[in-house]
């Protein structure tokens, strides 16, 4: 029986802090005490149409928050609660959620759609719940259903659909919800609102709709109901129909050839002439199209002698038309529209849309994009100039080089020109147009540049003087420099030519974030992030003294950083930030200068400061670690190798919180790789360390609530960590074996079908290779016979990898290299296991056929180590 929870729920939304702490109080002790009774007693609440509004509303946002939770450790143990649960009173809970999809008020119906589609997600796919679509469906065949259980219905077969996978519906099912979905479009027999979540709905059951769409009457009569309905009245409507087309663009491509003619005059009247919002779904259909095309051209690789998947060329037949309307849409920009990326109008979707007609047909687009900039870049009317600058920009990734060095060549001075353009959006374009060219059309390395040593000082005295501009402009000129640095990256005698300015240029970029009137926009991070980029890419020989004398101004300004006034959180945040961006450029300098012996002693004569500098960052954050300033101090005991061990003792606690931060899991992960590099760095010195990083990393392995991420890294670590004290592992090695023996059986279980499980199954099994390879090489030179017992699972794993197509190149190598590891330091005492394992001849085999040179490499290794083995007596 559901008690009386009325009173709490609205005494728990009190203005009075004392009352409403005390009902939160009650309703947890509930929760805690008898949790199938509070969920029944809260379905009661929310089906009860003589029930308030707020106590209706908080019972069904406690329903959802007792089902779901963005955290899958928490998720894991909600849907444990729910199946502990008896059936009888899930069974009313399931028949108060249903009663409710026919209450007369909306929000009740829509947060019980929720609610059934979350329980729907837990029990659906262990095949619970059988009867749920058949009643929901019945609501809507029923004689006299009225409108609002009909939308209701619709909303929650559309949430149903979006929760669970297609592999959890027979057919017959699927075949009745799209039924229901496509009748409830009909706009002769529904309300706009039934009409709104049936297309809603159908929307997220497309998926289900493989086997439909494959029978051309049910898929055209799909479609039919689509088009028709992407012409109703209603806008709301009209945009949902679009976004079922989108859907349809990317799923079904292959079946789309007898719609296109319909589907294009569609969406051209609506990119023409509707709102925007319709308007802008329009525009996303055929970026859809140009994506499918781009991906399947990709795949369509000569070498490869796969069948590719079918290539129509919607693109390149509607090539003339398409473009001309995409054109139009660029003159469609807002007067006052901020320049931040957040903002999305049909100029912005119509220039993103015809970039990815560029990448789709290549050289075709020139000649149909270049009258319209050459009649428009010059035009008195602002509009025209930004969209000709604009559509330029867009179409400079995809046609050839040849192609376009003409067209860029011509253009060039013109765009240098515009940078003094008294109109802001024109200003702010042709930046932005700059930073394309420079980054397609300028590699020196590959043989060819618009730049030459003769036009560079123009650029560089044209992009510093712009930096200067108005904030939004002068972001897009630090990305016109960074690609500028970036293209004379390992350019050979071509990199020196950007050194004479560099000073130039670091003062500019200083400044630059040093504005004020930058610091609601980007421009602050832009120009750090540039910074890096021309210290990164610079030559290392003829620029280290400049990059020597910005050192010590880069650690002053992160100094000046810890005396900022702290007053909000608001302030704690810009702070931690700009601290950021000063401890990634430190990062930056310290990784260039130590990457030749010349310079390294600039950095080890600074190492104390910079050192102190990075814990007092940590000291300004009592509750975490920065994270910017953990990976500086990765690059900072690189450069210094064995010296760092001085800094261990002070640092060693903000490690061991960076270990400890499961919220921010970020933080841990890059955490557990600085522990790596200070590893590498150190060698035994880590030793003293060792227990409390190693108790710290198993304990992370064995829990629930770490971010499954943070858990190949660690693994890695195991195998820097046996690297760095080869024997003293000994201690470690029976605990840390256990657990990634855990782990590969974890793998072999993973649900292949799931693409993003796959990768994640993908990083684990090269991280337990990887800590395989770490434990063997730090047992080389003494007690290798620890590795006996551990070798015959070592072998089953490869050997279970090496079946599975599903793997990845990364996967292989490693799983290679550790089978040679085996050989290599275990030898004589394994000499029988590696005669039974028959599988590694043909598995080596296999990987000298490869492509990949690395992988031949560590395979020829590999047979090599085995080889010797077996011939030795």
């Amino acid at each position: 029986m559901a008690m009386e929870i009325t009173q709490f729920l609205l005494a728990a939304q009190s203005a009075d802090a004392r009352i409403r702490t005390e009902a939160e109080g009650s309703l947890r002790q509930f929760q805690e005490q008898n949790l199938p009774q509070f969920l029944v007693s809260l379905s009661f609440e929310l089906a009860s149409d003589d029930k308030p509004s707020e106590s209706r509303r908080l019972a069904g946002i406690l329903l959802k928050n007792s089902l779901d939770a963005k955290d899958s450790a928490t998720k894991d143990h909600l849907v444990k609660q729910w199946f502990a649960i008896e059936v009888a009173l899930k069974s009313q809970i399931k028949e108060q959620l249903l009663r409710t999809l026919g209450s007369s008020t909306l929000e009740a119906r829509h947060t019980s759609a929720q609610v059934i589609a979350k329980v729907a997600s837990i029990e659906i796919p262990q095949k619970q719940w059988p009867e749920l679509v058949g009643s929901l469906l019945n609501n809507m065949t029923q004689q006299g259903s009225p409108a609002h259980l009909k939308q209701s219905t619709l909303e929650t077969l559309g949430y149903v659909c979006e929760e669970i996978s297609h592999h959890d519906l027979v057919q017959d099912e699927v075949n009745s919800v799209l039924t229901a979905v496509v009748q409830g479009m009909n706009q002769s027999e529904n309300t706009a609102e039934v009409r709104l979540a049936a297309t809603k709905a159908l929307l997220n059951a497309l998926d289900f709709s493989q086997t439909n769409f494959e029978n051309e009457m049910e898929r055209t009569y799909i479609m039919k109901m689509v088009c028709e309905t992407a012409c109703s009245k209603e806008a709301e409507i009209r945009q949902a129909a679009f976004e079922c087309l989108v859907s349809i663009a990317s799923t079904y491509y292959e079946v789309l050839e007898q719609y296109m003619q319909t589907l294009f005059e569609l969406t051209s009247n609506a990119v023409k002439g509707d709102e925007e919002s319709v308007a802008l779904q329009a525009i996303e259909f055929w970026s859809s199209i140009c994506d499918e095309e781009i991906d399947r051209q990709e795949y369509d690789s000569p070498d490869s002698g796969d069948s590719s998947p079918p290539h129509s060329c919607f693109i390149e037949k509607a090539l003339p038309h398409l473009v001309q309307m995409l054109l139009e849409t660029l003159q469609k920009q807002e007067e006052d529209q901020d320049h931040d990326d957040d903002v999305w109008n049909i100029s912005m979707a119509g220039g993103t849309c015809l970039g990815l007609v560029a990448r789709t047909v290549g050289d075709g687009v020139v000649p149909l994009v270049m009258p319209f900039v050459e009649r428009n870049i010059s035009s008195p009317d602002w509009r025209s100039r930004e969209a000709a600058t604009y559509a330029f920009g867009s179409i400079l990734e995809g046609p050839t080089i040849d192609k376009l060095a003409p067209m860029v060549a011509a253009g060039l001075e013109f765009l240098l020109l515009a940078t003094k353009d008294g109109n802001n959006h024109v200003r702010d374009t042709t930046a932005w147009s700059l930073s394309r060219i420079f980054e397609f059309l300028h590699s020196p390395e590959s043989g060819f540049s618009v730049i030459s040593p003769e036009n560079l000082p123009r650029i560089i005295g044209v992009l510093l003087e712009s930096i200067k501009d108005v904030p939004n402009v002068a972001e897009k000129v630090c990305g016109a420099i960074y690609n500028l640095a970036q293209g004379y990256e390992d350019s050979g005698a071509s990199s020196s030519l950007l050194s004479p300015y560099l000073t130039e240029i670091i003062t500019h970029l200083l400044a630059a974030a040093d504005r004020t009137d930058g610091a609601e926009s980007k421009l602050r991070g832009a120009a750090y992030e540039t910074l890096n980029e021309v210290i990164r890419c610079s030559n290392l020989s003829e620029a280290s003294s400049i990059i020597a004398h910005l050192l010590p101004a880069i650690m002053k300004k992160l100094a000046e950083t810890m005396d900022l006034p702290i007053i909000s959180t608001d302030d704690r945040e810009k702070q931690a930030e700009f601290q950021a961006s000063l401890c990634g450029v430190l990062q930056v300098i310290i990784q260039k200068l130590s990457g030749s012996d010349e310079t390294r002693p600039i950095i080890m004569q600074n190492a104390d400061d910079i050192m102190r500098l990075f814990l007092r960052v940590f000291g300004c954050h009592s509750s975490s670690v920065h994270e910017e300033a953990m990976l500086a101090i990765g690059a900072l005991a690189y450069a210094t190798g064995a010296e760092f061990v001085k800094y261990m003792p002070e640092l060693f606690k903000y490690l061991q919180m960076g270990l400890q931060n499961f919220e921010e899991y970020q933080v841990c992960s890059i955490t557990v790789g600085v522990i790596g590099d200070i590893c590498r760095a150190l060698d035994e010195k880590v030793l003293p360390f060792c227990d409390q990083i190693m108790g710290l990393l198993i304990q992370n392995l064995q829990s629930d609530a770490l971010h499954r991420s943070v858990k190949p890294p660690i693994f890695s670590c195991f195998g820097d960590i046996a690297l760095a004290i080869g024997a003293h592992f000994e201690r470690y090695v029976a605990p840390a074996i256990q657990i990634m023996q855990g782990a590969a059986q974890v793998c072999a279980q993973m649900d292949t079908l799931d693409e993003e499980l796959m990768d994640y199954a993908n990083q684990l099994r090269r991280s337990i290779f990887e800590a395989y390879s770490g434990i063997l090489q730090g047992f080389k030179d003494a007690k290798a016979e620890l590795m006996i017992p551990y070798a015959q699972h070592l072998l089953q794993f490869v050997e279970v990898v090496s079946k599975d197509s599903l793997r990845d190149e990364s996967v292989t190598k490693a799983a290679v290299a550790a089978m040679g590891d085996l050989a290599d330091v275990v030898g004589e005492s394994i000499k029988q296991l590696f005669r039974n394992f028959t599988f590694c001849g043909e598995f080596l085999n296999e990987c000298l056929q490869s492509e990949d040179e690395d992988l031949k490499v560590t395979a020829r290794w590999t047979q090599g180590m085995i080889a010797r083995l077996m011939i030795s007596s």
